[in-house]
This record gives C-alpha cells, structure tokens and sequence, in this order.
C-alpha cells in the first residue's frame, strides 16, 4: 500500500489504542504511520526522519539497528520449536530466559512466571500474590495501596491499582480493593524543597492508609520506582525504604512496577537498584525484548516461589502465550547486546550530561519543572511565571492541538500528557550517544520556545 492508500485503510479499519478517533482520522489531519528505523530514528511512508525520543513508548531500549542480529535468534528456534506453551511444560528458552534473569536481578528475585506485557504482569502478580497468602493461611489478605495518578495498566485487576480516575470509571467497580495514596511529585508540594520532610510526610500518609484499610488486610503496595503519568516522578530518599519497612511490618509484599523503569531506563536492570531496595515481586515487560517481540515476566524472590511450590495445589493463572519460544530467544539476545555494547553504561555514563542539558530548558518560560533519572525526563509546562496549571481548555490547545503538529514538523517524537499536570516527556533509546542527546534537547527548546509564544507564556 502507498501512503494515500495506508492512511485511508486505516481510517476504515484499524482502532487505534488510547486514541481519539475522530481526531486521528479527521479528514484533514494525516495520521503518522511509521514504515522503517534505523538507530535512533523512524521513517514515515513520506519518507520523513524523526529522532524517537520516546523509545515507541518507552519499549525501544536498543533503537532500530539490530534486525539481524534478532531475525538470526528467530530464524534458530523457529527451526527447532517455533511455539510451546509453559502450561506443565516447558521448553529450553524460556527456562534459560529465566536462568538469566535471576542472575542479573538483584537479591532472591529467583523465580520467573513469563507473561505477554505489561498489564498481564500487573494482573499476574496480584493472582500470585493472593496464591501466597493463600498457601500461608493469610486469605483475608484482599487490599492494596497504589498511588495517586499512578498508571499500572488497563486489564480489570491492573486497572484497580491505577490512580488515573478517568481510565477507571467507565468499567464500574474496580476487581480490587485499593487505597491510593500521595504520589512523589514534589513540584508545588509545600515540603518538596525539603525532601526529609516530604518523605516523612508521604510515608505517614501510607501508614494512615493502611490503618484504615486494615493491616492484616494488605497483601501487596505497589509502586514504580519513577512513576510515569505525572512525569517522571522521582521519589525523595528514604522513601523506598519507607516502603519497604513498612510492607515487612504488616506482613504484606512489595511490589516494584518496573514495566517502563526495568531494563536500562534508569541505568540499571531494574530501576529500583538505585534505591538499594529489593521488592519481593517486579513486574517486567517493554524492555525486556528491547521491543523485538512482545514479553514481559512477573519476577518472584524466594520467600513467594517456596509457598506456591509447596501449596499442593496449582498455580491458578495462566496465558496461551506468554514465554513463547521466540519471545524467549529474542529477550536472551537482547540482554546478550546489552552486556556486549555496555548498553547499561552508556545511561549511567550519559545521564548527567542529559540532565544538565534538559535543566537549561528552565529559561524557557513555559517550563516549569525538569525531573526524572536515567533516560526517562519529563518537563512540567506551565501558565506563567507563577508557575500556574494550565485550564482543560488550554491543555487540549498546547497538548493535543499544537504540539502534536509542532514536534512532527520538528521531526521529534516525544510524548504529551496530563495525567496529571501538563508534561512533556522523553525517554531515547538506550543506545544514544551525546550528539544525538544534544539533537534532542535542542529540538526541545525550539518547540517548547514556540509553544510558550503559542499559548502567551511570558509575554
């Protein structure tokens, strides 16, 4: 098919995921379909080169160069087994997929159930979790604490731990019984200047909660170690560590959602290193593959795995799926290049460069706050010097109108959003060397510098 073609059958066919519709496929807009990458980069059917400083949604950790170097790791098992489910068998990659990854995660993180993305390993880890506490004679265990605008996905069981009420209430009741607490964005927070004080305050706040709800109730608080939907929330120091005591305190497991932190975002193989905490579960996907196939993994330390081994009974979840062969074989060579090129170097190595270049976008009056870690930042947008919220109205002019436009001309993929605030969020493939960071940055100040005339930030 040609563009002309392409952008009509997708018009006719193709529903669109989080997307407006009748916006993506009016008839005077064109929609962007991506047909090739190359690095750092993707091509449209016209032929145009965009940085991808999203990473396709935070997914693309290693870019767009190593087809075939992954079509040799499909190429092999296809020949030798192209598919076998992990229902009471298994088969070679998924049991050295899952030799691997217990070696490179931190602490007992031992014991590996593979699912298909993101969302599954959210509604995984809680089934496992409640197959715990089941096995050990806790079953009133029913409740969670989530966070606050958190995102931690939209099948029924991760959409109750989502803190984004507007993905929620179309579906009625949420399957799970969730408490949402405070979020770590210390941007306009009265004791964000002084992180001491915001930990504590955030940590006594998790307590009330779990008070209320019950602690001999609590099965599991979940939580990503920079929580996305906000943008790039960091969290103060201690505060992990707050979590962690307290989930230890109450006989109730720590989750880690590390579907977008995991695998490099942050420099680490799980983004909750940098906190020097261990969760007793994490929940994987996007980087796992470097995006090559689709997989994602609910990793389990010891304590989990030895009640489920012992139950006498089965685990109760399962996905046609998920381990598949070849996800399988293309997740081992993902992390194979990952130790081969230094991948998780290169962000430590970067980062700070990175940092003092998206700081420099302060100057900028629509530029409110700068924050994030690694290769995942974010840029709140704001009205004016007072750093003010923009209204419904201007928020669906500069996030929705305007920049969508702007960044495409600029060849810059980026990501708008206000769950939240408004933000402007990248997240570059792992892969990036400076220059491509400076290219970056630098098309982010031209457009933020036009969108700050656009909507008369500082006039």
């Amino acid at each position: 098919m040609n563009h002309q073609l392409l952008q009509e059958t997708a018009r006719e066919h193709l529903l669109l995921h989080f997307t407006n519709h009748g916006a993506a496929y009016d008839p005077e807009a064109e929609l962007l379909v991506l047909d090739r990458g190359e690095g750092p980069y993707v091509f449209d059917t016209k032929g145009n080169r965009y940085v991808d400083a999203l990473s396709s949604l935070f997914c693309a950790q290693l870019g767009y160069s190593y087809g075939e170097e992954m079509t040799a790791a499909i190429a092999a098992q296809m020949q030798a087994l192209p598919f076998n489910t992990n229902w009471a068998t298994a088969h070679p990659p998924a049991i050295e997929l899952a030799d691997k990854l217990a070696d490179i995660m931190p602490g007992d993180l031992n014991h590996v159930f593979f699912t298909s993305g993101g969302s599954e390993s959210v509604e995984a880890a809680w089934k496992i979790a409640r197959e715990h506490f089941v096995a050990i004679g806790e079953p009133q265990r029913l409740k969670a604490i989530a966070r606050r605008n958190a995102y931690h996905g939209v099948t029924l069981g991760a959409l109750s731990f989502t803190g984004v009420p507007g993905f929620k209430e179309a579906f009625g009741r949420p399957a799970i019984d969730v408490s949402h607490v405070a979020n770590t964005n210390a941007f306009r927070a009265p004791d964000g200047d002084d992180p001491a004080a915001f930990c504590a305050r955030l940590l006594a706040e998790m307590r009330v909660a779990v008070e209320a709800a019950g602690a001999d109730e609590i099965a599991v608080i979940i939580a990503e170690p920079v929580q996305n939907a906000g943008g790039c929330l960091v969290p103060p120091p201690g505060y992990w560590a707050g979590l962690r005591a307290l989930a230890d305190e109450i006989g109730a497991l720590l989750i880690a959602d590390e579907v977008i932190c995991g695998f490099g975002r942050l420099g680490e193989w799980l983004g909750l290193e940098r906190e020097g905490v261990v969760p007793d579960i994490a929940t994987t996907a996007k980087g796992l593959t470097s995006a090559y196939a689709p997989m994602g993994a609910v990793l389990v330390n010891d304590t989990v795995a030895d009640s489920l081994h012992g139950s006498g009974g089965p685990l109760r979840h399962g996905i046609t799926f998920a381990g598949h062969p070849i996800c399988a074989a293309v997740a081992l060579r993902s992390i194979e290049i990952f130790e081969r090129d230094g991948v998780l170097e290169n962000v430590r190595s970067q980062e700070a460069g990175l940092q003092a270049r998206l700081r420099d976008l302060l100057s900028l009056p629509i530029v409110g706050d700068v924050r994030g870690r690694g290769f995942f930042w974010a840029m709140e947008l704001v009205a004016d010097d007072a750093n003010s919220t923009f209204d419904q109205g201007q928020r669906d002019r500069l996030l929705r109108s305007y920049l969508p436009k702007r960044m495409r001309d600029a060849g810059l993929i980026a990501r708008c959003d206000d769950r939240g605030d408004s933000v402007l969020q990248i997240a570059p493939p792992l892969i990036a060397d400076a220059a491509v960071l400076d290219d970056i940055v630098s098309r982010l100040g031209d457009v933020l510098a036009d969108a700050g005339a656009y909507m008369g930030v500082g006039a």
